[in-house]
């Protein structure tokens, strides 16, 4: 048994510019990714220790809603033993969403499947997650053992928290800890949303993607702080899981930068809180095998 700590970082992306477009990045302020991104890309930035580990698996996330891309995800992680998980993106309103799954599961790093994510952020419909077509869906993913990835912004929180009292048994992990408004005040109802969806016992976290939020340029811990006080109370360790949100995090400072951060967080964290954050949670929730590795 290797007696290496595991470092699972739960959230990046790649993306071939060449192959795909990714038309998010084409909105203003994201000209310093405008370019290809692969895992070698994200082995070469992921260079600072966490904690004293060093990244041995990634849990590859969708960026636009294309069931081929999921094809082309799931294939890589069969390629690449970094990757320990997918989460992919199907139609979840499709009638033939089982079908679809099916499809998935059985095809080329099929195994690698741990759940679905829809960009509900984009959505203008308040109940989007409640529609009968989308719970339907759910149940589809409920039923094959997958997860479900919730991407929402600050004003959606209740329907997110609809989803989790609905769907007991759908694991659910919060992307981005809801995007809550780090560094400009006012976390009060973002907090009492949090503490409420956090009830959920099934619910997991995601920090991450908390830097993209703050002023990309002058944020520090201190913006951070307040954010992670209101986490680790509110989900406990066994239920948050580090993530990088790589290589969007470039944006304001970048995976090692964030890594840092995370690092000074955890100062006050017993060891196995701190296994948990690392690595625990996100193995557990996205069923990585313990020898996934980088090397």
């Amino acid at each position: 048994m290797s007696d290496v700590l595991p470092l699972v970082d739960s959230h990046h992306h790649v993306w071939n510019l060449d192959h795909r477009p990714q038309p998010w990045l084409d909105e203003p302020g994201h000209e310093s990714i405008r370019r290809t991104y692969g895992v070698d890309d994200l082995r070469r930035d992921a260079t600072r220790p966490l904690a004293g580990r060093r990244l041995t698996s990634a849990v590859l996330v969708q960026c636009v809603t294309s069931v081929s891309e999921t094809q082309e995800l799931l294939v890589l992680a069969g390629q690449d033993p970094l990757i320990g998980a997918v989460v992919g993106w199907a139609d979840l309103t499709s009638p033939a969403i089982g079908d679809v799954l099916d499809t998935l599961l059985a095809g080329p790093g099929g195994g690698h499947l741990r759940a679905l994510r829809h960009i509900v952020q984009g959505e203008s419909d308040p109940a989007w997650l409640q529609h009968p077509a989308v719970e339907r869906g759910l149940r589809a993913l409920r039923d094959r053992g997958l997860g479900y990835d919730v991407l929402i912004r600050d004003h959606q929180f209740p329907q997110a928290i609809r989803l989790a009292q609905r769907f007991p048994d759908l694991p659910l992990v919060l992307d981005h800890a809801g995007k809550p408004p780090v560094g400009r005040h006012g976390l009060s109802g973002w907090e009492r949303k949090i503490r409420v969806l956090a009830g959920n016992p099934h619910v997991r976290c995601k920090v991450s993607g908390l830097i993209t939020e703050a002023d990309h340029h002058r944020w520090t811990i201190d913006d951070i702080r307040p954010v992670w006080d209101v986490l680790l109370p509110a989900f406990g360790a066994d239920r948050l899981m580090f993530g990088s949100d790589w290589p969007v995090c470039v944006l304001a400072g970048g995976w090692n930068r964030w890594a840092a951060t995370v690092e000074e967080l955890l100062a006050g964290c017993s060891v196995a809180e701190t296994d948990a954050i690392l690595a625990g949670t996100a193995t557990d929730f996205y069923r990585l095998k313990e020898e996934t590795s980088c090397s």
